[in-house]
């Protein structure tokens, strides 16, 4: 390992990452190293991480280097694996745009909740393929205090609670994971989404993300209220054969989804690159320990 690793930062609608470039999949990036990164006073800081490497160089994502040339080794702020993340999918776009592999159009990108197509439009905006919503059976509630709500559980290649609530204010602060039940709803932890209307096909929301707390964005979770948000509206694609679309604000932007007729959803918004620098591998290890 050289002496020293080259990153950069980027966010989607304010949903940040630290990017760390390793297409070999050379640098071992243990969950502390993770955290230490993300540490917005102590590391470079950020919501998680996007370790970019080639899918063939990596163990979970070499079945799909057939279909997708990269993997988007993605890790929460705790330093946790996820299987997913919206808005880091077009961050990671972006980088592979910027570092010269990829140019605008359509390109695959692999992850753990499977290939993700996505498209880099010459304005500048990010469309992610983001697959179909699973809606598993079963009523959940999320609980704030002594408010508590029902919630659609939706999956987006990860968990989501999404509750309809009259004022945002009611999510509190988000800092520690909304309690939800039944336990056995979430066995490995849920993302939670608290949504309020602004008008026809216009919804706000906030999410606490499981292992990063409180984020300006999550572009899952976007996914997840716009679904939630068009069976409650009875406006299910697969229903009326109509796309449904909602403009879905985010404390860090907005966001445009997308569901269609065949169960299909895309996500659009931004992706920037804001800096690139190189971390101090001896303070990386020392991190880690």
């Amino acid at each position: 390992m050289s002496t020293r690793i080259a990153f950069l930062k980027g966010h989607g609608t304010e949903n940040d990452f630290v990017i760390v470039p390793d297409p070999g999949n050379a640098i071992d990036l243990p969950p502390a190293a993770v955290a230490a990164l993300c540490d917005r006073r102590a590391g470079v800081g950020g919501d998680g991480v996007l370790h970019v490497v080639r899918s063939a160089a990596h163990p979970e994502a070499r079945e799909m280097a057939a279909e997708a040339e990269w993997f988007m080794d993605y890790r929460n702020g705790d330093g946790s694996v996820a299987e997913m993340c919206g808005n880091g999918v077009r961050v990671f776009a972006r980088y592979l745009q910027r570092a010269g592999h990829v140019a605008e159009g359509d390109l695959a990108v692999a992850t753990r909740g499977g290939v993700k197509t996505v498209h880099i439009a010459k304005d500048g905006d990010v469309t992610v393929g983001m697959g179909k919503a699973l809606l598993p059976e079963g009523e959940v509630t999320v609980s704030v205090g002594e408010r508590s709500w029902p919630a659609r559980n939706v999956n987006m290649g990860n968990p989501h609670a999404v509750a309809f609530v009259d004022d945002l204010a009611h999510a509190g602060d988000l800092l520690a994971p909304p309690p939800f039940s039944p336990p056995t709803a979430y066995p490995d932890g849920v993302n939670v989404e608290f949504v309020i209307d602004r008008a026809p096909g216009h919804v706000a929301m906030r999410v606490h993300e499981r292992g990063s707390g409180e984020t300006r964005s999550c572009g899952t979770g976007a996914c997840a209220v716009a679904v939630a948000a068009a069976r409650r509206d009875g406006a299910d694609p697969a229903v009326t054969g109509a796309p449904a679309t909602y403009t879905v604000d985010l404390p860090g932007g907005t966001l445009v989804i997308t569901e269609r007729p065949d169960g299909e959803i895309e996500m659009t918004g931004p992706a920037v690159i804001v800096a690139e620098g190189e971390i101090d591998t001896e303070w990386l290890e020392n991190a880690a320990l």
